[in-house]
This record gives C-alpha cells, structure tokens and sequence, in this order.
C-alpha cells in the first residue's frame, strides 16, 4: 500500500452532525477498502480563494492515509457524486 494525502472541503451551510458524520463516511471509504486512516485534520471553517458553486467558505479536511488503489478510487468516485463535498484532492506521496 501506498501513502497518500486526501484533502476535501464541505459545504459551509451544514450542521455539526452532518459534518461529523461525513468525515465519518469518508474514513470509512478506506477502511472498509482494506486502508488505513493514519492522521485527520479537520482545520474547520475557511475563506475560500474563489467562490465555488456560490460558497465563499469551506469546511476543511485533511487525511493521511495508506490506501489500496482501489480506495482511493472509490474515494474519488463517491467524493464526486456527494452534494456535501465542493472539492477534493488525493495526492501521493513521495516515498
């Protein structure tokens, strides 16, 4: 397994709940995909650089995992068709 860096930002419009148990969801993406959540950041509410589907702020998250490519790809998948998620990033890291 390969480490990676996977960073995403949700709608600021939503609860405490909802936010939890998004990050909830996402770590559970890896895990139940045979990876593991090593670290979360959650660095919470911020500015974003641009406005992105009519939001000026963000809820920032980011994981450390070490991930099968098969998580990462069902990451990608479902980060993409969620209405929470605006954006996501799963970068690799140099070993």
């Amino acid at each position: 397994m390969k480490k990676y860096e996977v960073g995403y930002i949700l709608r600021s419009n939503l609860d405490a709940d909802v936010i939890k148990a998004t990050i909830e969801a996402a770590a559970a993406v890896f895990t139940n995909n045979g990876s593991k959540v090593l670290e979360t950041k959650e660095w919470g509410l911020r500015d974003l650089a641009y406005e992105i589907d009519h939001n000026k702020k963000g809820y920032y998250v980011w994981l450390t995992v070490e991930a099968t490519v098969e998580a990462i790809n069902e990451f990608n998948r479902l980060a993409g068709y969620s209405e929470k998620i605006i954006r996501h990033i799963v970068v690799a890291e140099n070993e």
